[in-house]
């Protein structure tokens, strides 16, 4: 099955299975959903032209795979736990990041982001796959609690060549953990197409590890929302994981050190570009009524103003003392670490005169 609620021309399709898990999602509700991706795609322009101005080493953009993040990421509760990849900047929009935030780590400013624990998500993984593992002992840990909280890991479709992610779906599956596997296909795992990585759609190999799946539109932001509520009741329920391959696509590089025209077909990136979620979503708006002329100028200076925000706080990051390399190594007082900076401040005063 492919979960689709509102088609390339922003019409709503009829699905008795998953319209109930999105019946209080109402117009004005969507619209919100629009200006959330509106923002975050700003954000993520805004961010590309600081890295290619010298004010950023890296970024990551998410341009494309707006819908996936925010569909999911607004059905999340509170006290659910996020573990994610390094492009989920949309994600942590949801949680409530702090915009400066986002870019500290690319900045090359600190050694993190974000107290993880302040938002309830992780601090992004750069080590492919890695944070399905820490998502799999996490919802463990809320199953051992009685809670009925979930943890959710995002990952791209790359990541499903990487054992740790197996690993973590036997584990999942095994100990019928709370977790959600949100995998981002977004048909590029840096320079290799996802069909040289699987002959199957990705969900189905989820049923291999007795894993249940769900297959949905990724540029479809409601259709998204109403996988990840079924995944996530699951889950609060006792069920165990579950699986959403959302389809999408990465319209813009990998990173930027990365040249996607070198392996890219510009008609492919055209033909993606025509299933645009946030021009979805806008046809689907305008139809309803509720996005007019003066929703749009509203919407526009929101995301100006996030823009503007977000570039003063990356410029305002003053660089960190030397020795606070050794600060947050160990949660408690460590002799290898006094050490080691001890050695390290007789080096630094050696340049002194």
């Amino acid at each position: 099955m492919f979960v689709q609620l509102l088609d390339e021309r922003g019409s709503r399709l009829p699905s008795p299975e998953f319209d109930p898990h999105v019946a209080d999602l109402t117009p004005d509700a969507l619209l919100g959903f629009y200006r959330d991706m509106l923002v975050v795609r700003r954000i993520d322009t805004e961010a590309t032209a600081l890295q290619r101005q010298g004010e950023l080493a890296l970024w990551p953009p998410l341009l494309g795979q707006e819908a996936a993040q925010i569909g999911s990421g607004r059905m999340l509760r509170a006290d659910d736990f996020v573990f994610s990849s390094y492009r989920e900047h949309a994600v942590a929009y949801t949680r409530g990041v702090a915009l400066q935030d986002l870019v500290r780590v690319w900045r090359g400013t600190s050694q993190s982001g974000w107290d993880p624990f302040a938002v309830n998500m992780s601090t992004p993984q750069v080590i492919i796959g890695a944070q399905t593992l820490h998502a799999v002992g996490y919802a463990m840990g809320i199953r051992n609690d009685g809670a009925d909280a979930t943890a959710v890991t995002y990952f791209g479709d790359g990541a499903l060549s990487e054992g740790d992610v197996s690993e973590a779906m036997v584990f999942a599956a095994s100990f019928g953990a709370p977790v959600v596997f949100f995998c981002q296909n977004n048909h590029w795992a840096i320079s290799e197409p996802v069909r040289v990585q699987s002959t199957v759609a990705l969900a189905d190999r989820a049923g291999g590890f007795g894993i249940p799946s769900l297959r949905v539109d990724g540029n479809d932001v409601l259709a998204v929302a109403a996988a990840t509520r079924v995944a996530l009741d699951r889950a609060r329920a006792g069920g165990g994981p579950t699986f959403i391959e959302a389809v999408t696509y990465r319209m813009g590089p990998h990173t930027t050190a990365d040249d996607p025209t070198r392996y890219r077909d510009a008609d492919e990136l055209a033909a993606w570009a025509e299933r645009d979620p946030i021009s979805r979503l806008a046809l689907h708006l305008r139809a309803e009524g509720v996005l007019d002329e003066a929703a749009e100028a509203r919407i526009a200076g929101e995301t100006d103003a996030a823009a503007a925000e977000l570039r003063a706080g990356c410029l305002a990051l003053d660089d960190p003392a030397p020795l606070a390399l050794f600060d947050h190594v160990y949660a408690e007082p460590h002799p290898g670490i006094d050490r080691q900076r001890a050695e390290y401040a007789r080096y630094l005063d050696g340049f002194a005169d």
